[in-house]
């Protein structure tokens, strides 16, 4: 049943009167490479950039740095682990959070010890 379809759709499209399969292959290509450039160019190029910027922040991140968490808490970092961070949320009477990587959604401020590398750059 569907070799006969097949050998049907195959057979008008190569006939010369109904219009031939490569100018409807050539009509469906001018179509597709456009929409195909622009998710590249515009979709695909700056995802790709900010995931490659979010590698670099967590692969930075020290301790005595001061972080915004996605759940809106300031903290500075007092340890970091592979997949997590502690964050001391306050510091009278100490407070430490246990916070994923992940949810750590910018570094406000650095270590001083960083800044004074930069400083001398």
């Amino acid at each position: 049943m569907i070799d006969w379809l097949i050998g049907t759709a195959y057979a008008a499209g190569s006939q010369p009167g109904l219009g031939g399969g490569n100018a409807q292959w050539m009509q469906l290509l001018i179509f597709i490479v456009p929409i195909a450039v622009f998710y590249y160019f515009l979709i695909h190029m700056p995802q790709k950039k900010r995931q490659t910027e979010r590698k670099k922040l967590m692969e930075g991140l020290k301790r005595g740095d001061e972080v915004l968490t996605s759940g809106g808490l300031y903290g500075r970092v007092t340890g970091v682990a592979d997949q997590t961070v502690n964050v001391e949320i306050s510091p009278n009477p100490k407070v430490r959070v246990k916070i994923a990587k992940s949810h750590i959604s910018q570094i406000t401020a650095r270590s001083e010890g960083e800044e004074k590398i930069e400083e001398q750059k």
